[in-house]
């Protein structure tokens, strides 16, 4: 305000990249004139300990309750009311007169060089935007007036983020009768018609056994307590009406979540494991092979989807991994091109995890060779390759990694042949540009992981289901003990509950469970040895409390 040529802007690099805040190429940068000291990387404040620090809480910032209460005061000055007239004079909003739009007709100029002048002045100002209101914008809601509307909605759903205190599990019994479910995912972009809104989506299993069961789930339902509607596939426990899928998988393999992706419409099944090298294409709707492609020299070993659902990587014990399209006709997936699109290389063991972005151009891949390489999608290109630290003298693996939105990698390594859990697994953090950023030592051995917004979920041997927060990689809450070895986890698209696949062949529901007085009808009896407090809701449908009763 008191010196109209010092014109600063927090440019959006200061809310999502750190790497700017540091002088990683070494530039001579000089030094200050009074004191002589050499200039490097820019002098963070005292409450930001690390440039991703500081980053993590402008953005906290950015998108806090403040700047949301305050947002339509910015719109007033930029894109609104006080952008022009009294107003504008009145807020300390006035620039330069070139800036704005119409001010000057360039094309009126006959004289070349005032023309010139005056380009030159708009270069140099910049230009305010077109003035699109003229009314003052009304203030947003605050987060607390949408979750008292929400909760007033009988189709919203809640956040279990939101709400980790207030996590209940449900046991659905009975999907596969002892055989552990390895996969359990609702797609995200199932298509429904409007008139068919309320209708439930497809929930799709998969057993240890090759069935696939694709079952009805609805996320909200205010009118049961546990907020969610599952119909079960009768043809999964029907052994004439059973859909498998062809194939045997190869003698000895280890059959994981990592084998199997679902097309985010529901219609198709992609997976790996096979004894003839193959990924194999099923339609869910039929139970019935639609492809079979041999491209990878040994067994494939695993497989992740992208998240708009364009591209598929695998990864095989030949060491490679490749990218494939997944052909869409009118918009519906409809198989896998014939050719992948790229072919990597890199590792010099089994590839044991995968992951995938296709909006970031990242292809991600960890191996029992103990590395993690990162690749572009579109060119195959290789970006650099990250080694969890380990003190061990012993083979690191990497079993499980993901990717997150803003292209976080959480890595998970394992030392084989450690027989205790003492130091074995542990779980490691980079930024998108390879910087490491943390490690925490894990006391159980992870079976699947993934990644959502903030917080990473893990389901272990041990039977314990944790939410950890991505950048502390901490425990946000206390694990939830599920008694048995969970084979599969996932997150519904709408972050309304999680689904954990048990070796025994339930299907765990992990959700926010409504209020105790408002639950009805709960009863004790014993289960798997221990006491369990149990409210039945519908047939099949049971509360578990994962904690043995005093």
């Amino acid at each position: 305000m008191d010196n109209p040529n010092d014109v600063k802007e927090l440019i959006p690099e200061f809310f999502y990249f750190p790497e700017f805040l540091e002088n990683q190429n070494g530039f001579n940068l000089g030094q200050l004139q009074m004191s002589k000291e050499v200039v490097n990387d820019v002098v963070l404040p005292k409450w930001a300990h690390s440039p991703e620090d500081f980053i993590y809480k402008h953005r906290k910032a950015l998108e806090s309750e403040y700047v949301s209460a305050h947002l339509h005061e910015w719109i007033d000055l930029i894109f609104g009311y006080k952008q022009r007239g009294p107003a504008a004079v009145e807020a300390l909003n006035v620039f330069y007169y070139c800036t704005y739009e119409g001010a000057v007709d360039l094309d009126a100029l006959t004289d070349e060089k005032e023309r010139k002048a005056l380009e030159g002045m708009i270069n140099n100002f910049g230009q305010t935007p077109c003035q699109l209101l003229k009314e003052p914008h009304p203030q947003r809601l605050s987060a607390e007036e949408v979750v008292q509307r929400l909760t007033k909605s009988d189709t919203s759903t809640l956040n279990i983020f939101q709400h980790l205190t207030e996590l209940k599990s449900f046991f659905i019994e009975g999907i596969s009768d002892g055989v552990p479910i390895v996969k359990a995912v609702v797609p995200r972009n199932q298509s429904r018609s409007f008139i068919s809104q309320g209708s439930p989506e497809i929930l799709v299993t998969t057993s240890l056994n090759c069935v696939i069961g694709t079952h009805g789930w609805l996320p909200y339902d205010k009118n049961i307590s546990n907020y969610f509607t599952f119909i079960k596939d009768t043809t999964v426990t029907n052994p004439k009406t059973q859909r498998s899928m062809s194939g045997p998988f190869a003698p000895g393999l280890e059959i994981t979540s990592k084998l199997f992706a679902v097309s985010h419409d529901a219609k198709l099944l992609f997976s790996g494991g096979h004894w003839d090298n193959s990924i194999r294409v099923t339609s869910l709707t039929k139970g019935k092979l639609m492809g079979q492609h041999i491209r990878h020299m040994d067994i494939v070993t695993c497989l992740a989807i992208d998240h708009c659902g364009i591209h598929l990587i695998s990864g095989s014990r030949d060491t490679t991994c490749m990218i494939w399209q997944i052909v869409q006709q009118g918009g519906v997936p409809v198989g896998l091109a014939p050719k992948p699109l790229q072919i990597l290389y890199g590792h010099t063991d089994e590839v044991s995890s995968v992951g995938i972005s296709t909006e970031l151009d990242m292809a991600v891949s960890g191996s029992r060779d103990g590395t993690v390489i990162v690749r572009t999608i579109r060119k195959g290109q290789y970006v650099r390759t990250l080694r969890p630290p380990c003190e061990s003298s012993l083979l690191l693996t990497v079993p499980n990694l993901a990717v997150s939105w803003e292209g976080h990698i959480v890595v998970h390594t394992s030392v084989e042949g450690k027989t205790t859990l003492k130091d074995k697994n542990a779980l490691h953090l980079y930024s998108v540009n390879g910087k490491y950023l943390g490690s925490e030592t894990l006391k159980e051995e992870v079976s699947d992981l993934c990644v959502t917004g903030e917080y990473i979920v893990m389901g272990s041997l041990q039977g314990f289901l944790s939410i950890r927060d991505l950048y502390s990689l901490s425990l946000s809450i206390s694990p939830l003990a599920m008694r048995l070895p969970i084979h599969c986890i996932s997150v519904t698209k709408e972050y309304s509950h999680i689904l954990v696949g048990l070796e025994d062949g339930k299907l765990i529901v992990v959700g926010v469970g409504k209020p105790a007085e408002m639950r009805s009808g709960q009863l004790s009896r014993k289960l798997w040895g221990s006491s369990k407090r149990l409210s039945q809701i519908s047939s099949g449908e049971t509360e578990y409390n994962t904690q043995d009763s005093k």
